[in-house]
Parts: C-alpha cells; sequence; structure tokens
C-alpha cells in the first residue's frame, strides 16, 4: 500500500470513530432527558394522588390521559356520592349511574289507557300529539327501572325524533304502520324493538284488559335484550338555583283536544306540578297522582305526514322538534317563557329567555309537552 492510500486508510477509521462517539453522544443525552421527563412526570403524579384519595381525582388522571376522540360525551360512570343520573341530575342509585343506554318505550294514552304503569318511575316523559286528539306518550328510562311499563302501543314519525337527542338509545313500540317501521329500522344510531314480535318475554298481555291497551314490558329485561352499556348524555341544563325572569303561575292548560284537555296545577305542599284532565288528577296504575318536578311546554310546527294510521283520514302528525320556536318552562312554581332550539336531530334542545340567559331545570323528573302549534295554552296566575 502507498503512503497516499495508507493516509486515506487512516482517515476513514479516525471518520467512522468520531462519527461513533457523536451518536453516543446524542443518545447518552436522549436518555437523560428522558430520564428527568419520567422523574418529573412520577413525581406530579405521586404528589397528585398523595393530595387526594378521591375518585374523582383518580378519574380526572384517567381522562387527561385519554385522546379527545376517545373520551365519550356520556356521564362517566362513577360509584362516588357525587354520581348524578343524567337525564334527572338526581343522585345515582347505589351511587352509581346504571351502565345501560335510554330506553325509551311507547305508552298510550287513550282514555281507556288510563291509568298507566310506570310514569311515576320514568326520568323523562315526552306527551305528543297523535291523529284523532289523542295524544301518546314516549316515557324515558335510565337510572330507573319499574317492574312493568305500558300499556304499549304503536310507532309514530315524532318518536325517533324525539329520542335522537338521547345518544344511542332504545326505542320500543307495539308495531306501527309499514312507512314508519321501515325508517325506524333504517337509523343506524338506534336500537328499535317491536313488541308485536314477541310471543313472551319481555312482554306480557295481561288479563284485566282487552286488545289494544293489554301489552306492558319490563325494562330490566328489554335492557338484557341490547348489549350496549353507554349512559346517554345529558339532556337538560340543571340547576337548584332559580332563574330570574319567571313569575308566579297557578294552572297551566293544554288542551290538546277534548279528550286531552290536559292542565298542570302547582301543589306547595308537594313541590311540584300536579297533572290533570278536564280538571280531574290523573293516576298512575299505583294510585299516584301523576307530577313533575318541571314541565316544558314545547310549542312546534305540526303539518300532517304522508300516511294515514289508523284508517280513513287519519293521518300523522309530524310534530318539528328541530329548528326554534316558543316554549314555556314550569319550575318551582314559576313559569318562564323564552324559545327553543335544537340544531339538529342528535343534538339536545336549549331554552333560553328573551335576553339570551339558558333557563335550567330543577333537578328531577321532567314532563316535555310537545304541543302543535294550533293549541291555545293559557295560564293562571298566582293568586
Amino acid at each position: 500500500m502507498t503512503a497516499r492510500g495508507g493516509g486515506m486508510a487512516r482517515h476513514a477509521r479516525a471518520k467512522r470513530r468520531n462519527g461513533q462517539r457523536q451518536r453516543r453522544v446524542r443518545l447518552f443525552k436522549l436518555f437523560g432527558v428522558l430520564v428527568v421527563v419520567v422523574i418529573v412526570v412520577g413525581a406530579v403524579t405521586l404528589d397528585s394522588l398523595r393530595t387526594s384519595n378521591n375518585p374523582d381525582t383518580i378519574n380526572k388522571i384517567k381522562s387527561v390521559a385519554t385522546p379527545k376522540s376517545a373520551q365519550s360525551t356520556a356521564p362517566a360512570t362513577t360509584t362516588s356520592a357525587n354520581a348524578r343520573c343524567p337525564l334527572t341530575d338526581l343522585p345515582a342509585p347505589n351511587g352509581q349511574v346504571p351502565e345501560r343506554p335510554a330506553l325509551a318505550i311507547k305508552v298510550g294514552n287513550d282514555p281507556g289507557a288510563r291509568p298507566q304503569s310506570g310514569l311515576s318511575q320514568a326520568d323523562v316523559v315526552y306527551e305528543v300529539q297523535a291523529e284523532g286528539g289523542i295524544t301518546r306518550f314516549i316515557a324515558v328510562f335510565q337510572c330507573q327501572s319499574p317492574p312493568t311499563v305500558g300499556p304499549i302501543r304503536s310507532l309514530r314519525w315524532v318518536d325517533w325524533h324525539v329520542v335522537h337527542q338521547l345518544g344511542n338509545p332504545i326505542l320500543v313500540s307495539a308495531g306501527g304502520i309499514i312507512p314508519d317501521i321501515q325508517e325506524v329500522k333504517a337509523q343506524g344510531w338506534l336500537h328499535y324493538i317491536d313488541a308485536l314480535s314477541f310471543t313472551g318475554p319481555p312482554f306480557v298481555r295481561i288479563t284485566s284488559r282487552v286488545p289494544p291497551e293489554n301489552l306492558y314490558g319490563s325494562p330490566s329485561e328489554i335492557w338484557s335484550l341490547v348489549g350496549s352499556k353507554t349512559p346517554p348524555p345529558r339532556l337538560f341544563d340543571f340547576s337548584t338555583k332559580v332563574p330570574s325572569g319567571g313569575s308566579g303561575v297557578s294552572t297551566v292548560a293544554i288542551p290538546f283536544s277534548a279528550a286531552e284537555d290536559v292542565s298542570w296545577q302547582w301543589s306547595s305542599t308537594a313541590n311540584r306540578f300536579l297533572r290533570f284532565y278536564s280538571g280531574q288528577p290523573a293516576y298512575g296504575n299505583s294510585g299516584e297522582q301523576l307530577s313533575a318536578t318541571n314541565v316544558v311546554i314545547q310549542f312546534v310546527n305540526a303539518p300532517p305526514g304522508q300516511y294515514n294510521e289508523s284508517g280513513p283520514n287519519s293521518l300523522g302528525v309530524h310534530s318539528q322538534t328541530v329548528g326554534q320556536g316558543t316554549v314555556w318552562i314550569l319550575r318551582n312554581g314559576e313559569i318562564f317563557k323564552g324559545r327553543w332550539v335544537r340544531r339538529s336531530l342528535a343534538q339536545t334542545t336549549s331554552y333560553y329567555l328573551a335576553d339570551g340567559e339558558q333557563i335550567s331545570l330543577d333537578p328531577g323528573q321532567t314532563w316535555v309537552e310537545v304541543v302543535p302549534n294550533w293549541v291555545q295554552a293559557s295560564e293562571v296566575p298566582a293568586s
């Protein structure tokens, strides 16, 4: 090898050694940074855990570590004393929000359907206009589970439009017209159950009533049919503080029709609004008068549907629950008048006073009256 060749070889070996030293230095620096990060994070986490034994503190740490896209909009299922039912904001039973979706059951309200079972135990009850001047209920359960609910009646167009704001709920009805059944089954976000497709549990025909007012269902057994364990999102804004801008009210009348002449009267003794039909108390199956902590009276456009629901000249009533309109809210013996806003089917409905302040509800059971604009509701101020 020439002197020139030997020099080039030595130069190459020196260059390789220098590169190896630089890589070792970079690795050592990176390792040092990682050690510092681990020590700092560990110290902060241990300090956080030492400062509180509250399970909520640990849940907050888990929430920070979870990517935002993976977090659910539904309330976390906890076992702390702070756990609240998502649809009522009342303390969760046994300190734990049940791991199950909202269950919406269509309940009849013809005079022959009364008294109904399970309405007093519902978290929320929607009253919606049907054809022929009658109304029907969508009784929604999540934290409570009565033994039976019914009588279960047939599907209407408005039903799945109302319950879409409950996340991925279960909707139960006793059949319905073919176009409605086809459309509701196409809703990928919804678990639809047709009670007429069962000949036994979780549904039963009772012998003390005649069809179609004799079909009842067991919520606990209905939940067992569906694998979902995700609770619904919070449906309302709740606060024990009474908003400003209300006025005392004694009675509010909602004359859907002669057969469904509904009114709500404030009872300071019960601290609730009591339900009446044509001035007579409305009772549940166990003998209690139906009542509510909050009554939301939501006035909506309600054009006729395309199809007859129960014979000739019985077009459905398509109450429009997306958009905005007038709302009256009853709580704590007062009435608050404002506007309701719901921007899409998947979003919940919000309520606002004229000045833009959101109207909160008192924690407890809520009845939502979905009232066509042609119904002339009225109020009697508190004396």
